[in-house]
């Protein structure tokens, strides 16, 4: 009988979680490890249609990521992280970042987010890994307190910095110039997928900025490093933007080539889908009018890197080149494959088929324009040219 009515009890317990859930407005975080009433309360709501990031006197929309366990949407706009629950409301801000900060993703290995960060003018790269946990206020300054690590990427160095015609001089953070190999304007796309090489394995994903120059053949491929951050602790330093750091890998686990054309600035968003095993790379359209300059790129996840040749290179080079998925628009003298669609805001992956697209604007307040940005819920559909249907949290 005791046995009996405890199962009653939970029973009766469970349907009003349930019914809660039906009359509640909002969404929140799905998929708890252990089963909680919250987290029973968020599944049957399920995600929210739209996440707004606010808005803010500051640089535009660069990057979103989320964590579903913990209920939180993370913004990036250039020189702001903003950490939100997932009905929009503000919980904590990272302020204090005079360099470029890029496109975020979520690592549920160590419950951090990572971010791509510049600093052209001192020739600086870094991946930056900012403590969600910590950042609990408004306006914390990622130099005095202790919610961002960095990471220096000497190979993005290395490349952003090399002296293509010879001259020995720097021809500095300029797209109208024979320097910087691969066109590598430093790096924007950041994101967590497999190895590329099919090898299995987690990697974090870092892809070049690439600048837009219509006059050179060498900068029609997107590159993409890839490195294994479980032992990046050792590496990790304080942001001192006085006192720039060098700590970081000798070079990254993988250096992958993905031919695609030239872009405005390369991939401003990339992310993995765990659905399909596909990478998706979110472009500003190129200008070569030799190729379809294309708004995304997917990466066919089933097929691994081959040895081949980087094309238009001054010297013949090889590399590992990772193939495009052959769906959507197809330009054949180019061979190119992509779309056209949002992303290049911020793109988030729910493994299940639906996307967080974001979007940017600006508000004006009193005379002062602020930037706005919102994560808004999509289901991929592979139609083209737009593979990208809105859907609401039912669907």
């Amino acid at each position: 009988m005791r046995s009996r009515a405890r199962t009653h009890v939970a029973t009766l317990l469970l349907s009003i979680v349930l019914a809660s859930a039906v009359l509640a407005v909002g969404g929140g975080a799905a998929h708890a490890r252990t089963p909680s009433p919250s987290s029973l309360l968020s599944s049957a709501i399920g995600l929210p249609a739209s996440v707004d990031g606010g808005a803010w006197s500051s640089g535009h929309l660069q990057g979103t990521a989320i964590d579903r366990r913990r209920g939180h949407m993370y913004f990036s706009f250039t020189d702001l992280l903003v950490k939100t629950d997932l009905a929009g409301r503000p919980i904590g801000s990272v302020t204090g970042l005079t360099g470029h900060l890029g496109d975020l993703d979520f690592n549920s290995a160590d419950g951090r987010v990572y971010g791509s960060l510049e600093y052209k003018a001192a020739r600086a790269f870094y991946v930056a890994i900012f403590d969600g946990s910590r950042i609990t206020r408004m306006n914390m300054d990622a130099r005095t307190t202790d919610v961002l690590s960095t990471v220096h990427l000497r190979e993005v160095v290395r490349d952003y910095t090399a002296d293509m015609n010879g001259d020995g001089v720097f021809d500095g953070d300029t797209g109208n110039t024979p320097d910087h190999r691969y066109g590598c304007s430093g790096i924007d796309g950041v994101a967590f997928g497999p190895d590329l090489n099919g090898r299995g394995g987690g990697r974090l994903t870092v892809a070049y900025g690439v600048y837009s120059n219509t006059a050179r053949t060498d900068n029609d491929h997107q590159v993409l490093l890839q490195y294994d951050v479980r032992d990046w602790r050792k590496y990790e330093r304080p942001l001192s933007e006085d006192a720039l750091h060098t700590s970081g890998p000798a070079s990254p686990a993988g250096k992958f080539f993905a031919y695609t054309g030239n872009t405005t600035y390369g991939v401003q968003n990339l992310e993995y889908d765990g659905d399909s095993g596909n990478w998706l790379m979110a472009v500003y359209k190129g200008k070569k009018a030799a190729f379809p300059n294309y708004a995304l790129y997917v990466l066919d996840g089933s097929k691994p890197a081959r040895r081949g040749e980087v094309k238009g290179q001054p010297r013949p080079e090889s590399g590992r080149i990772v193939s495009l998925l052959p769906r959507g628009l197809h330009h054949e003298p180019s061979g190119v494959y992509g779309y056209e669609s949002a992303g290049q805001y911020g793109l988030v992956s729910l493994d299940d088929g639906r996307y967080y697209v974001a979007e940017a604007g600006t508000v004006d307040s009193g005379g002062t324009t602020l930037r706005t940005g919102r994560a808004v819920l999509h289901r991929w559909t592979g139609a083209a040219p737009n593979p990208f249907a809105v859907r609401g949290p039912a669907d």
